[in-house]
């Protein structure tokens, strides 16, 4: 077992040598130096400890009976996500050693090694595991460092949320965020994982509702390399991913019922196998959840487990809606101006505008403003976006072009540049320099588009006006 010593950098090794004196030595001097330390006596020992867990670094000695040194490598590529591999060689195998680094392994040190030059290069293997496990996980760290400054709103009912934020993110206890669809559960999942002790390790997020049941265990927990039919290869499961990181797992009550117990298990104590595997692994994985769904209703129901709901409801935070929370609405429509500018210049809006969407009921809620203010972009003919360019889901009522607002709201971003554009070709009267101009756009993109959308241009003699 790993030595408990509280490493300075947080980093684990596993020493693989058959000679004792020597894998001893050396994890008596790695322990000094702060690693947490495991060894094995030799290559099939040391693929067993890799199964089972995973380590930062894993010193590995080429020559060893039966299972030598390339052999365990091979294995650690194939099965393993995130080690980084030092090879250990005597002078004499330095052609050998030299191969392996080709084969996938960091580096090698010969022995006798020398303890500072050891130490660095574990050190340069650390870095060069964090760079690669960056781009290994779904979202980009850079995105994630924007959260923070992503988080909008003004009023007291958002504000109890960020104050319970602050406070239960530096713990490691699983959270659950309940709240309606486009409230923002995700946004304060990223912001949860930003202010904690994990924010340097992956985080991985999975939409359960959108991933077949089918297929959903296989992106929990990987598959092993024909476990089923289309399983060409292994696959590293997001537990696997996110291991002493975190795991956001939206829409949580979409799990199925075949599922949980999975799910449950790996709460529990830390472990899981992939799909078709007999080894049973372990990932440390801070999980933060989210539902649109009232699981205790479902609990009763019979469709969700009540022992998984309180392995994840540790702690519970729940989203107002938006129309709870009215007083964000301006804030967040300025959030969103700016965001789909685009470089352009930031448009405005007009106080019937924000009178309009302060009124607005918000079924859709925080995403739903969200497409309304980009699609009042596209319609807006000027740097004042006024109220006759929102555009909102009402039960009833008719648009201008003779479309009702729920049908515009349901139409394509593309269908809605096609209506604004022939509006402006209209109130210019067809005269397309102008109306490029009020586009913010070039003459030639403006034919590019009314030949894409096939916009019908009028004249006089009933044919197209080539009026510029």
């Amino acid at each position: 077992m790993l030595n408990e010593t509280r490493p300075k950098s947080g980093a684990s090794v596993l020493v693989v040598d058959d000679e004792k004196l020597f894998r001893d030595v050396l994890t008596a001097k790695l322990i000094e130096n702060g690693y947490m330390t495991d060894s094995a006596i030799n290559g099939i020992e040391a693929i067993n400890k890799i199964q089972r867990q995973q380590y930062d670094v894993i010193l590995l000695d080429i020559k060893m009976p039966r299972v030598n040194g390339i052999e365990v490598l091979k294995h650690i590529n194939e099965n393993t996500l995130g080690s980084e591999v030092i090879m250990l060689t005597t002078f004499t195998d330095v052609r050998t050693a030299v191969e392996t680094v080709k084969l996938g392994a960091y580096d090698y040190v010969t022995k006798p090694y020398n303890l500072a030059e050891l130490l660095q290069t574990i050190e340069r293997a650390l870095e060069h595991r964090k760079l690669k496990l960056e781009n290994v996980i779904l979202k980009s760290e850079l995105e994630r460092k924007q959260q923070v400054k992503n988080v909008v709103g003004v009023s007291q009912a958002f504000q109890n949320i960020l104050d319970m934020t602050y406070k239960v993110a530096p713990s490691d206890s699983n959270i659950l965020i309940q709240g309606p669809s486009g409230s923002g559960k995700e946004v304060i999942a990223n912001l949860i994982y930003k202010l904690s002790n994990r924010k340097d390790k992956p985080f991985v997020a999975l939409d359960c509702a959108s991933i077949p049941e089918n297929l959903l265990e296989s992106e929990l927990f990987g598959h092993e390399r024909g476990a089923f039919t289309d399983a060409m290869v292994l696959k590293h499961g997001m537990v696997e991913v996110a291991n002493n990181g975190t795991m956001f797992l939206d829409e949580i009550g979409e799990i199925s019922l075949s599922i949980q117990p999975k799910l449950l298990r790996f709460l529990q104590t830390g472990e899981f196998r992939r799909i078709g595997g007999i080894q049973t692994m372990k990932a440390n994985v801070r999980v933060v959840a989210a539902t649109n769904k009232n699981l205790k209703e479902a609990v009763k129901e019979g469709k969700f487990r009540e022992d998984l709901l309180f392995r994840l409801n540790v702690i519970s935070m729940t989203l107002p809606s938006l129309s709870e929370r009215k007083e964000d609405i301006p804030p967040l429509v300025d959030y969103f101006l700016q965001m789909k500018s685009r470089g352009k210049d930031t448009k405005k809006l007009s106080e019937g505008a924000i009178e309009k969407l302060t009124n607005y009921y918000w079924p859709g809620n925080v995403r739903e403003l969200e497409n309304v203010v980009e699609r009042a972009i596209i319609l807006s003919s000027t740097d004042l976006i006024e109220a006759s360019d929102i555009m909102l889901d009402y039960a009833g009522g008719e648009e201008e072009g003779g479309k009702s607002s729920g049908e515009l709201a349901k139409m394509s971003l593309s269908d809605m540049e096609k209506i604004h554009i022939e509006r402006v070709l209209k109130e210019k009267e067809y005269n397309k320099k102008s109306s490029a101009e009020v586009l913010g756009i070039s003459l030639r993109t403006l034919y590019t588009k009314i030949y894409d959308y096939k916009i019908h241009i009028p004249n006089s003699r009933g044919g197209n006006s080539s009026k510029d």
